[in-house]
């Protein structure tokens, strides 16, 4: 097998692996190193929405579809809307994103988009073996997802999966100035399931109904609830469905981030970098790869201080409830948007508390579940 040479190969060109190689070739440091971006498909299409919050401008405002500063937490007994300044919650359509990115990395010159499948990677001979040709480099970044996790004894797991229609209306039906966190009006039987709502105009929003579960569901399902919530919760009868989107995120607290080693860097969902008890991970992407190109300008490996420990013992102990009581969702979130304000909720879900405002996070959401998950996740 004839092989391609690098100096850096980035394996996987989702949103980890893209977000990595724009700073690349963004910094200096970089300019006119040749960084191959090889993936199994790189035709990806506008089939995803990313969200996330941030406080004032962001770096990717320009291709920002709808922006809100207000959200709404309903659960069966509570109504709540949250005022989120001075965050704002932003949402991104992968379309764009992936036109930006390759866009810029095309007119740099240094970066080569290769459509293979890595099979494996030899850190002796320093070879990404694919199956079509091998590519050496001195560094590789890794973004695909150890098959070891789902079967690991130790680790919390369970599944975000969801179903997302985009629909129009014929009369104005939406508050365009506030989207929808969670509504737990309707639910699949003992289970946390909701529907999220993103309006995109008065006469426009993303509806999606979304599980967190050890199980998954056919499609069918989701088909269901979809229609139910729009004509019974919503009350729309006339409407058209213009856009579909379906996904899996893995929601755990596996250590895919301890199969880096001094010459492979695991990123993206193979990296931990997805928050396992919520499945976001745009701004977590955004930060990681900020803390990679530090480590490689300080002459340290790409991985260190990547991950907090902690959070993912938090993270860990809220995923082991999940699993094991499932039905108590809703109750456990009602109590996360009641207890505490948008504000707390941000910054915890961005690791950036201290140790007291974490534990008041946890006292708020206190249920006798949690004593034995605590027990299971530390000893």
């Amino acid at each position: 097998m004839w092989s391609s040479n690098f100096y850096y190969v980035i394996v996987g060109g989702g949103l980890a692996g893209l977000q990595l190689a724009l700073e690349f070739s963004r910094d200096l440091f970089f300019k006119g190193k040749s960084i191959a971006i090889i993936d199994p498909n790189l035709n990806n299409q506008g089939d995803k929405t990313w969200c996330f919050w941030e406080k004032g401008a962001g770096k990717w405002d320009d291709i920002v579809t709808k922006n809100w500063e207000k959200a709404k937490f309903i659960s069966s007994t509570t109504n709540k809307t949250l005022e989120l300044s001075p965050y704002t919650y932003k949402m991104i359509r992968s379309v764009d994103f992936y036109t930006k990115v390759k866009k810029e990395l095309e007119a740099t010159g240094d970066f080569h988009f290769i459509e293979d499948e890595i099979t494996t990677i030899d850190p002796v001979r320093m070879i990404a073996e694919g199956r079509k040709r091998g590519y050496t480099a001195t560094h590789f970044f890794d973004s695909r997802i150890s098959s070891e996790y789902l079967e690991d004894p130790k680790s919390s797991k369970i599944f975000q999966h969801f179903k997302g229609w985009v629909i129009e209306t014929e009369k104005p039906q939406f508050d365009r100035s506030v989207f929808t966190m969670m509504d737990y009006r309707l639910k699949f039987k003992e289970s946390t399931s909701f529907t999220y709502v993103l309006p995109l105009s008065e006469n426009k929003a993303l509806v999606e109904f979304t599980f967190f579960t050890p199980f998954l569901t056919e499609e069918a399902v989701y088909d269901e609830y979809l229609k139910n919530y729009i004509e019974h919760i919503l009350k729309i009868e006339n409407y058209k469905i213009t856009e579909s989107e379906m996904g899996v995120i893995p929601m755990t607290d596996y250590p895919f981030h301890s199969e880096s080693i001094p010459e492979i860097t695991k990123i993206g969902t193979g990296g931990s970098w997805v928050k396992g008890s919520t499945g976001y991970s745009f701004k977590h992407t955004e930060k990681k790869v900020a803390q990679i190109i530090e480590n490689i300008h300080a002459g340290k490996a790409p991985s260190k201080d990547l991950i907090k420990n902690r959070f993912g013992w938090y993270d860990g102990i809220f995923l082991d409830v999940l699993k094991e009581n499932n039905d108590l969702g809703e109750d456990i979130f009602s109590k996360f948007y009641t207890k505490n304000t948008p504000q707390e909720i941000f910054k915890y879900l961005d690791e950036e508390t201290s140790l007291s405002e974490e534990i008041k996070i946890m006292i708020s959401l206190f249920h006798p579940v949690f004593i034995k998950s605590f027990f299971r996740k530390t000893f």
